[in-house]
């Protein structure tokens, strides 16, 4: 017999009266363990469990050995190695969920709640969260594709554009049907498809000095998938005058970056750009093309920072720009750090509402 260590959930230990955290345990194979656990815990740890019918593991209880679920070994007859880890995350057959989680919820969220960063407790976290993505294009796709996966509770999506043919090869929300359909209303129909938990709440328009402060003060994140220079910077100025935290990401032909704003507490996109580039000096997408593949690894990078954030884990880019060369398949990281005479976040700040700065080509402020 060899001892492993069990760790349990905090749902596992509220639905069974366990107390303790973790336990190390003696046997051959898992079924050896949970025999081992229920001769501990008692019969209503059996009952949790195990199947009454059958003896094997109630369908919606997932056992984890060194993070691979059972289920894809040898079920109960895995065996075990001295020193391993074994995680349980259950649920129950019929009735309500632990910790107001259903039991699809459970099953859904399950490679999450394992994590210890994340847990029963950072779910609810993510199930009570709302997140405003700006564009719902090249960036805008996998971030809120991967939001939605993740049960981030309401998603809110702003876009006036319609879904174009050129779009396709990389704009991953829309499909060949979607052409000429508002993309917000593509985006809806995609992201509720994927998880029907989540509310989807879209503004068909683009957004603006008159109408930014309103739609961006009620959310607890957001994420620019924007790809103009003007949008960028009333997306910073409008975060920063609302206290919204906010992702920026930029990607053209082999090349992405991104960055992660905290109002207040560190450096702000005009600390990186202090004005817009003169027209023609830097190309668009549609003028210079990027790669489809680009926009994704930067929006997933965006997207992980949006859930980290909520989650309150992890180290966040704050302070950090990086950036991604597709080309020569590289990442860099470069410090950003706060402008004391920055018109947004500085000392004195310029910028004292959106009505102060000319939203054009420069973006700059009006003395």
């Amino acid at each position: 017999m060899v001892k492993v260590n069990v760790k349990f959930s905090v749902m596992f230990r509220d639905s069974v009266g366990v107390t303790a955290t973790t336990v190390d345990v003696a046997g051959d194979t898992v079924k050896d363990l949970i025999d081992a656990l229920i001769n501990q815990f008692g019969p209503q740890f059996g009952e949790r469990v195990l199947d009454a019918k059958t003896g094997g593991l109630r369908r919606f209880v997932n056992v984890f050995f060194n993070g691979k679920d059972i289920r894809n070994l040898q079920g109960l007859d895995t065996k075990l190695q001295e020193g391993a880890e074994v995680r349980l995350i259950p649920a129950v057959a019929g009735g309500s969920g632990f910790l107001g989680f259903t039991q699809d919820q459970i099953v859904r969220y399950s490679r999450q709640i394992i994590l210890k960063e994340v847990g029963g407790k950072g779910q609810r976290k993510l199930l009570n969260s709302r997140v405003l993505v700006v564009g719902a294009g090249g960036l805008g796709s996998p971030v809120s594709l991967y939001l939605a996966a993740a049960g981030v509770n309401k998603l809110g999506i702003i876009d006036g554009d319609k879904v174009d043919l050129s779009n396709l090869q990389r704009q991953i929300l829309h499909s060949t049907e979607d052409i000429e359909r508002p993309k917000v209303e593509s985006a809806k129909e995609t992201l509720t498809k994927l998880n029907p938990d989540i509310e989807v709440v879209t503004y068909n328009e683009r957004l603006n000095p008159e109408n930014a402060a309103t739609v961006i003060k009620n959310w607890d994140f957001v994420v620019d998938g924007s790809d103009n220079f003007p949008t960028k910077f009333l997306v910073n100025d409008a975060c920063i005058l609302e206290n919204v935290p906010f992702s920026h990401g930029g990607v053209l032909r082999f090349v992405g970056m991104t960055t992660t704003i905290l109002p207040h507490k560190g450096p702000c996109y005009r600390c990186l750009t202090p004005e817009a580039p003169p027209p023609g000096m830097i190309p668009t997408c549609q003028e210079a093309g990027v790669l489809g593949a680009v926009p994704g690894v930067i929006g997933a990078v965006q997207a992980t920072e949006a859930l980290k954030y909520l989650l309150e884990a992890g180290e966040l880019l704050v302070g950090r720009v990086l950036f991604f060369d597709a080309a020569g398949m590289r990442f860099e990281e470069f410090e950003l750090q706060q402008n004391p005479n920055c018109p947004a976040c500085g000392k004195k700040p310029l910028i004292t509402g959106l009505s102060k700065v000319d939203y054009g080509h420069v973006c700059g402020v009006r003395f």
